[in-house]
Parts: structure tokens; C-alpha cells; sequence
């Protein structure tokens, strides 16, 4: 037996890994480029953008867990349960799991501020929120030092590499945006905003 068949959690640990990862990317991306309204116009809207970014941030959280849960199970590596939300508590490559696991709390923290953000004052929830920054970097060298796709030269580093510069691009398109809107903006109610 080869592949897949083989070693079906290792396989689906690895593959969730990489999804996640670049869903990740892909949700920083619209998140700082949508803050600086890099995207807006008539025909883009901000609200639209702001529901990419959700739905592309709930997605990479799906298959964060799903990694989560299928490395757990796994039994090539012993992980450990309590180091799926404390990090210091794995055996395995203890600095580099503890940091995926600090990467999983942020965002745990950042979903759950997030579902009761009426109730919070707006300052409190910017806060919180912008813990999400913390997420990429832990998630980038997580992913870089405890994943064997990106171990000695593998297609997992020029990932890393592509997706570094994605959030380069991404940052430049904020910077240059500025923050003055592009043209009237309206809210999801159709009222300017």
C-alpha cells in the first residue's frame, strides 16, 4: 500500500494544512487591503468584500479544525489533546506545535469577541480583533518548521514564499489606497457611509 490509502489522517492532516493555509492567506489578504477600501468601487462594494473575507476566514477555519482533529488522531506522531488549545503541552516539536496552537486560540479568541460584538464597546473588539495579525506569522512558521511540505527546499517553502508575498502586495495596496473611500460608499442598508 502506497499513498493515500496508506496513511489516510497523515495524508489528510497535510492536505487541511495546506488549504487552510492558503485560505488563511487568502483571508488576510482581503482584510488588509478591504480595511484601506483598496477594493471599493461602484461595482465592489466594501460589504462585499467584507463577506468574502468572513466566509474565506470561516472556511480556513474549517479545515483548521479539521487539521486539528485528523492530527489528533494520527497516531506516527503522539500530539497530544491538551495541545490543540495549551500550547507547551505537545511532545512533538513542542515550540513549533505550540505555535499553530497559539495561532488556533487567537482565532478562537477573535470568533468568539466577534459573535457578541454588539455587546462589546467597538474599541474592545478593534482590539481584539487586530489580534488576528498575530495569526498569519504563527500559522506561516507553524507551518514552515513542523510540515514536511516545506522541509529541505519541498514545494511547501515556495508556498510560504508566494503567500508572503500576496500579504506584501496586499499591505502596498492598503498603503497606497489610503484612507479616503473611492467614490460614495454605502452600507449594507444603502445608506452612505
Amino acid at each position: 500500500m502506497t499513498g493515500f490509502s496508506s496513511a489516510p489522517l497523515w495524508y489528510t492532516t497535510r492536505g487541511t494544512a495546506i488549504v487552510a493555509f492558503v485560505l488563511l492567506t487568502g483571508s488576510m489578504f482581503l482584510g488588509i487591503a478591504a480595511t484601506q477600501r483598496s477594493f471599493a468601487s461602484r461595482h465592489w462594494p466594501r460589504f462585499a468584500t467584507q463577506d468574502l473575507h468572513r466566509n474565506v476566514s470561516l472556511l480556513a477555519l474549517a479545515f483548521v479544525l479539521v487539521h486539528i482533529v485528523t492530527t489528533l488522531l494520527d497516531t506516527f506522531v503522539y500530539v497530544g489533546w491538551w495541545a490543540a488549545v495549551i500550547p507547551g503541552t505537545s511532545p512533538y516539536r513542542r515550540l513549533w506545535v505550540s505555535l499553530g496552537t497559539i495561532a488556533f486560540d487567537v482565532i478562537l479568541l477573535v470568533i468568539v469577541t466577534s459573535l457578541v460584538r454588539h455587546r462589546l464597546p467597538l474599541r474592545v473588539w478593534r482590539a481584539l480583533h487586530w489580534s488576528v495579525y498575530a495569526v498569519w506569522p504563527l500559522a506561516f512558521v507553524h507551518f514552515l518548521e513542523t510540515g514536511t511540505d516545506a522541509a529541505h527546499g519541498r514545494f511547501g517553502l515556495w508556498l510560504d514564499i508566494g503567500a508572503m508575498l500576496a500579504l506584501v502586495i496586499a499591505v502596498a495596496m492598503r498603503v497606497s489606497a489610503g484612507n479616503e473611500p473611492i467614490g460614495p460608499l454605502r452600507s449594507i442598508a444603502g445608506r452612505p457611509r
